[in-house]
C-alpha cells in the first residue's frame, strides 16, 4: 500500500517521477487566469487563519459542505472562524477522491509542513499550528505567491475598473513575480439585462464620454482597452453561458436596448457576434490574447444568489456549444487577418472533442484550455491531456491555471503536473515513445512554463 500523498502522489512509474522531479517540479508558476484580488497583493494581506485562507471565498470547498448537509451558517453564515473551519473539517473525510480533498491537502504540506489528514479529529491541533504559522513573517499574501514560486499571475478586470491597485504593485519594485490585469467585458455582452444597463453608466462615468449609440459605445471600450494596455493587460476573457453569434445591424439591436425594448434571440446573437467581432480586432491589434469560456449555467439556485449573490456555488455545467457559430466567428476572424491568440475552454464534456479539433483548424493561433471549473480533477485532467495527445499538440499547450480565489490555490498547478508527469511516463513505460529523457524534459517544461510565456508575449 502507497503512503498517503507521499512524494511519489499520482506518479506510479519510474520516468513519471523523474520527470516530474527533476523537470516539472520546480518550474515557474505562469498563473494567466485567476480571481486574486490585486488590493490583498498590495497590501500584503495577512491571514489570521485557515478558515480566512480557505473559506472566504471558496465555492469549491462551500459546495462539498452543502453537499454533505453543512448548514449555510457554517458556510457564508455568521458563525465564527473557528466553527466554519470544524465544519469543514469534519466532512473532508467523506471527500474521497475529490480534488477538493486532495488540494486541501497538498496545501497543507507544501505551505504549512503538515502531512496529517485533515478531519475532525486531527482539526484543534491543525488549526492551531496554522494560525502561529501565519502569524510569522513569510505567510502574508506575497509571501504565499513567492513560496508557490509564481512569476506570473492575470486578474479578472471589469472594463471600468481604474486598476487602482494594479498600478500601486507595478510601481513597487520589490515583488519577484508581475502583477497583470485581464479584461473581462461580459456585462458589455449581455445586452438588454440589468447589469449592461448598469456597466454602461459605469463606463460613461468612467470615461466621462456620452455613451448613447452603437459607435459611442465601441470609442469608449476602446478607451478601456487602451487604459488596459498600457497597464499591460495580455489577456482577456469572456464566460457565456451560450455562445451566441450572428451578423447584422448591432447599431439598430443597440437602440433598442437603450429605449428598454425587448430583443429577440436574433438580436441578442447579433449585437454579441458584431461586439465580440470588435473586441477580438482590438485585441488583435494590441497583441493581447482571448479566452472563451463556454458552458456554465450560473445562479442556478434562487435562495443562494438571494442570500449571498453570484459566485456562491449555485453553478453548473450548461448546453453544449454549437460548432457552427463557433467556427464562424473564429474563420471570419481569420479570413481578416484579425484572429487573436485565443483559448477555448469547455465546462461541458461533450464539448471536449469538438473544441480540441477547432483550435487545431487554426494551427498555432488557438488552443484547446486546461480543464476548467467542474473538469479541473483527475479524471478531467487527463481526458484533455489526452484530447491534446490525440487530436491537438500536447507539446504546444500552454499549460495549467488556478481559476481561483484563494493565495494558497497554486499547488493546482503541481497536480496539474503530476498528472501530465504520469501520462507522459506511461507511454514512455508502455513502448509508445522513446526514453528520450532530454526530449521529454523539453516537452514537460515548455507545457509547465514556456509556452504560456511565448503564446501570451510575457516578459518574465
Amino acid at each position: 500500500m502507497r503512503a498517503f500523498m507521499d512524494n511519489d502522489f499520482l506518479l506510479t512509474t519510474e520516468t513519471a517521477r523523474t520527470l516530474f522531479n527533476e523537470y516539472a517540479a520546480d518550474c515557474p508558476i505562469i498563473d494567466y487566469h485567476n480571481h486574486l484580488p490585486a488590493k490583498d497583493i498590495y497590501e500584503k494581506r495577512r491571514y489570521e487563519n485557515l478558515t480566512q485562507v480557505w473559506l472566504e471565498a471558496d465555492h469549491y470547498k462551500w459546495r462539498c459542505m452543502r453537499v454533505c448537509g453543512v448548514d449555510e451558517h457554517y458556510i457564508t453564515g455568521k458563525a465564527s472562524e473557528y466553527d466554519k473551519f470544524m465544519a469543514f473539517a469534519e466532512i473532508m473525510p467523506r471527500l474521497i477522491g475529490s480534488p477538493v480533498y486532495h488540494w486541501a491537502h497538498l496545501e497543507l504540506q507544501r505551505y504549512f509542513g503538515i502531512d496529517t489528514p485533515l478531519t475532525k479529529k486531527t482539526a484543534p491541533e491543525i488549526w492551531h499550528k496554522t494560525s502561529q504559522l501565519l502569524q510569522q513573517d513569510g505567510f502574508d499574501a506575497v509571501s504565499l505567491l513567492e513560496k508557490a514560486n509564481v512569476k506570473m499571475l492575470c486578474t479578472t478586470d471589469d472594463p471600468v475598473d481604474d486598476l487602482h491597485w494594479h498600478l500601486k504593485i507595478a510601481a513597487t519594485q520589490d515583488l519577484s513575480f508581475k502583477v497583470l490585469p485581464s479584461f473581462r467585458p461580459d456585462r458589455f455582452l449581455n445586452v438588454g439585462q440589468d447589469a449592461w444597463y448598469t456597466a454602461i453608466e459605469q463606463l460613461r462615468n468612467r470615461y466621462d464620454v456620452a455613451i448613447n449609440d452603437w459607435d459611442s459605445l465601441l470609442s469608449a471600450l476602446r478607451m478601456a482597452l487602451d487604459f488596459f494596455y498600457l497597464a499591460g493587460c495580455k489577456v482577456t476573457d469572456h464566460g457565456f453561458t451560450h455562445f451566441r453569434y450572428a451578423e447584422g445591424d448591432a447599431s439598430a439591436v443597440m437602440d433598442k436596448a437603450m429605449q428598454s425594448q425587448p430583443l429577440t434571440e436574433e438580436e441578442i446573437a447579433v449585437y454579441q457576434g458584431e461586439l465580440l467581432k470588435f473586441l477580438a480586432r482590438e485585441y488583435a491589434e494590441r497583441g493581447m490574447a482571448m479566452q472563451l469560456h463556454l458552458g456554465p449555467i450560473r445562479n442556478n439556485s434562487p435562495k443562494l444568489m438571494e442570500a449571498f449573490g453570484p459566485d456562491a456555488g449555485g453553478d453548473s455545467m450548461g448546453a453544449v456549444t454549437d460548432p457552427y457559430l463557433l467556427g464562424a466567428f473564429l474563420g471570419g476572424l481569420e479570413a481578416e487577418d484579425a484572429l487573436p491568440n485565443t483559448i477555448l475552454y469547455n465546462l461541458h464534456p461533450s464539448d471536449s472533442d469538438m473544441l480540441a479539433t477547432m483550435a487545431v483548424n487554426f494551427g498555432a493561433k488557438v488552443q484547446y484550455g486546461a480543464a476548467w471549473w467542474l473538469l479541473d480533477h483527475i479524471r478531467g485532467i487527463s481526458n484533455q491531456i489526452d484530447q491534446l495527445m490525440e487530436t491537438g499538440m500536447l507539446s504546444k499547450s500552454v499549460g495549467m491555471l488556478t481559476d481561483s480565489r484563494s493565495f494558497t490555490s497554486f499547488v493546482r498547478h503541481e497536480y496539474y503536473r503530476r498528472i501530465l508527469c504520469e501520462k507522459i511516463g506511461s507511454l514512455v513505460e508502455s513502448g509508445q515513445y522513446p526514453c528520450d529523457m532530454e526530449m521529454l524534459g523539453e516537452i514537460v517544461s515548455d507545457i509547465c512554463w514556456k509556452n504560456a510565456v511565448e503564446f501570451f508575449g510575457f516578459e518574465i
